[in-house]
């Protein structure tokens, strides 16, 4: 194919395909830490459980007013709806157990936990041996970050590990759900999985949540915080995952924990060790060595 051919051949797509699906794990890389850190800062006006309400009740008005995503929902078969049913729930209890961790754990640890459940999906689709390879390298990377210390706060500890479960579990809800049905935007899709989310978090953090309602500082950054820790970074993913495969995201998702440790150095002033450092290039190396299947 000629490059003139290439060039129509892309100038043809929709506006979202002709950005590299890499890109836009980068920049989901980038808000899925950037978000949660000014929820830190927030922790000093909203209780922890009032802060996960903020973010996706927030998120969830956003999808409601920008894509109306309960025609998506509506129009959607069965075993579609249940997906987006089971994301919602799985973005309620992913976001109150992460923030329930970050509460008392430094960002770079948390994230580092997290990386436990993609690791076995990015081992599952390794198939060959330079993919292995990648795959070593993230490994010893997230493992230079974690510097887990069990002496105290073992609960956060425990919250940060739900997390990470549930973080799997997002992974291969939401793959599934950006390719569970070709007649609506996987968007739209994401968009009612995180009303859902809405739905179920009140009940547990509506009451912390109420008295920021009139406080115009803490309401401000509580969307803030809603859109840019779950609008931006799961549209991009969304966006990444209806075209990468699912092995491939998963070991992207290495990256989490080196964009976590740069987010609390210029944001929280969480200083990295030269470990953290180490650790972070070695997982850099792993991704740019990873190819995803043809």
């Amino acid at each position: 194919m000629s490059a003139i051919d290439s060039k129509t051949q892309r100038s043809s797509l929709p506006r979202s395909e002709r950005v590299p699906p890499h890109a836009y794990f980068v920049g989901s890389a980038v808000f899925h830490y950037l978000g949660p850190s000014f929820a830190v800062l927030l922790f000093a006006r909203v209780p922890v459980a009032g802060v996960a309400w903020l973010r996706i009740v927030s998120a969830a008005l956003v999808f409601a007013l920008w894509r109306r995503p309960w025609r998506a929902f509506l129009a959607a078969a069965r075993p579609a709806q249940a997906t987006m049913l089971a994301l919602g729930g799985v973005f309620a209890a992913m976001n109150y157990c992460f923030y329930r961790a970050i509460a008392e754990l430094p960002l770079g640890t948390v994230a580092a936990i997290e990386f436990a459940g993609p690791v076995a999906l990015a081992l599952a689709g390794a198939r060959s041996a330079r993919n292995l390879a990648a795959l070593v390298l993230t490994v010893g990377g997230v493992y230079l970050l974690m510097e887990v210390r069990f002496a105290g706060a073992q609960h956060a500890f425990a919250w940060a590990f739900a997390n990470a479960v549930l973080f799997t579990l997002y992974i291969l809800l939401a793959h599934a759900v950006s390719r569970s049905d070709p007649a609506t935007s996987p968007i739209d899709r994401l968009g009612a999985a995180m009303i859902v989310a809405g739905v179920v978090i009140s009940p547990f953090g509506f009451r912390d949540a109420a008295p920021a309602l009139f406080d115009p500082i803490a309401l401000g950054a509580g969307i803030a915080v809603g859109v840019s820790s779950s609008v931006i970074p799961y549209v991009f993913d969304q966006l990444a995952m209806s075209r990468l495969p699912r092995s491939t995201y998963a070991l992207f998702v290495a990256l989490l924990p080196a964009t976590a440790v740069i987010i609390g150095v210029v944001v929280l002033r969480q200083m990295p060790s030269a470990l953290d450092m180490l650790g972070v290039l070695l997982v850099a190396a792993g991704v740019a060595f990873h190819r995803p299947p043809a």
